[in-house]
């Protein structure tokens, strides 16, 4: 099965082709731009297709990162999936970032998923020996990660590592795009549709109080 896999839930923007039958990424392209993940997705898509020497028919699966990161950027990711997958008439899921975490560090051993959510909060999941999820995706303050750290037994990783464990290695917040097309291959379309996990609110609020009158 033939896989496009899309992240742009963080700082990069990233695309890549991947054969599950022979588990090899066949073409690969993309950058951390931080910002404009709309303007430059489908530029690193076709380039991705251009290295694998494929055609968009040729795609038989869509995978796109879900969350958690950034608000606009999972928005762009997941918006486009849905978009080539109507248009191919393929399935497409959705891979969080904590798993595919997870999945990059995994060592026969429980894990803890920290990642930096900024305002001091931990986006965090833990998973088991053999990977798979042993708690849902959550968000807590710092405090209270700490005491979730503190009662962890196995290793931490991600971008907040350091900050729930002295001595722990500083992560980073990016996922491999060869990861997510890997994990993709294996999940359940009707089990892992594409939907964003915001486990925070935007930013943007509405203004209350400024109705406009209907004539």
């Amino acid at each position: 099965m033939i896989v496009l896999a899309i992240d742009t839930a963080g700082t990069g923007c990233y695309a890549a082709l991947y054969d599950s039958d022979q588990d090899t990424v066949l073409g690969a392209a993309g950058a951390e731009i931080g910002r404009g993940h709309a303007e430059r997705l489908m530029e690193f898509v076709d380039a991705a297709l251009d290295a694998a020497g494929m055609d968009l028919p040729a795609v038989e699966r869509i995978a796109v990162t879900i969350g958690p990161g950034s608000f606009t950027g999972i928005r762009v990711g997941v918006a486009a999936a849905r978009g080539l997958a109507l248009a191919l008439g393929v399935p497409a899921v959705g891979v969080s970032t904590l798993s595919a975490l997870a999945a990059e560090h995994q060592t026969g051993a429980p894990l803890l998923v920290a990642v930096d959510a900024k305002r001091d909060e931990i986006y965090w999941q833990r998973f088991a020996a053999d990977g798979a999820a042993a708690s849902p995706p959550a968000i807590a303050a710092i405090a209270e990660a700490r005491e979730i750290a503190a009662g962890h037994d196995g290793a931490i990783v991600g971008s907040a590592a350091a900050l729930l464990r002295e001595g722990a290695s500083p992560g980073t917040d990016g996922v491999s795009i060869a990861i997510v097309a890997r994990l993709g291959a294996r999940l359940d379309p009707q089990a892992h549709l594409p939907r964003p996990l915001y486990l925070r609110g935007p930013d943007a609020k509405p203004q209350a109080g400024f109705a406009i009158r209907r004539a």
